[in-house]
This record gives C-alpha cells, structure tokens and sequence, in this order.
C-alpha cells in the first residue's frame, strides 16, 4: 500500500496565485471607520523603539561571538573574556559599598 504524499493530494500553488487571490480579496473589504486616538501612534512609536533596543541589546550580548564567527580574530576572544570580566569586577564593587 502506498502511502500519497502531500504533493500528490493538494496541487502546487504558485505565489502569483496567492498574490492575485489577496488583491482581489482585499478590494472587497469594506471599511472599518475605526478611530485611532493620538495615544495610538505613540504605542506604536513606544513599540517600535522597543523592539530597535531588544535588537541593539542582543546584538551587544553577543558582539563578539559575531565578530569571531565572522574572521575575527583571537584578541576579539581574549576582549570578550576581558570585557566580561570587567563587568563582573565593576559590578562586585559597586554592590559592596552599601545596605
């Protein structure tokens, strides 16, 4: 008994397909007369930068991993671990001073 594969079952659909059926589709939505106050836009703006600092963090969390994946160097290695180290240092130091 042979198994049909999903190929088989549903014929292949081509992307300009999928595009026309959209277009056409969206011609017919009606409108939604929605009212978006002025808080709106800064949630969006509020997301946006949200979103642009997770990315710059990230991309900061692993500099350097990046950097040697991309023909860095050894000294990009012995930074990282210099830089991890310093953070540690500055931070057992600075929670020491008080309670």
């Amino acid at each position: 008994m042979k198994l049909s594969t999903d190929s088989e079952i549903m014929p292949r659909v081509k992307h300009s397909e999928i595009l026309v059926t959209a277009i056409v589709l969206g011609s017919f939505a009606p409108s939604a007369f929605a009212y978006l106050d002025p808080s709106t836009g800064s949630m969006i703006l509020s997301a946006i930068v949200g979103i642009l600092a997770t990315l710059g963090l990230a991309v900061k969390t692993y500099w350097y991993k990046l950097k040697s994946l991309f023909g860095g160097s050894e000294s990009a290695q012995s930074d990282a671990a210099g830089a991890v180290n310093s953070e540690v240092t500055s931070e057992s130091e600075s929670g020491s001073t008080g309670s």
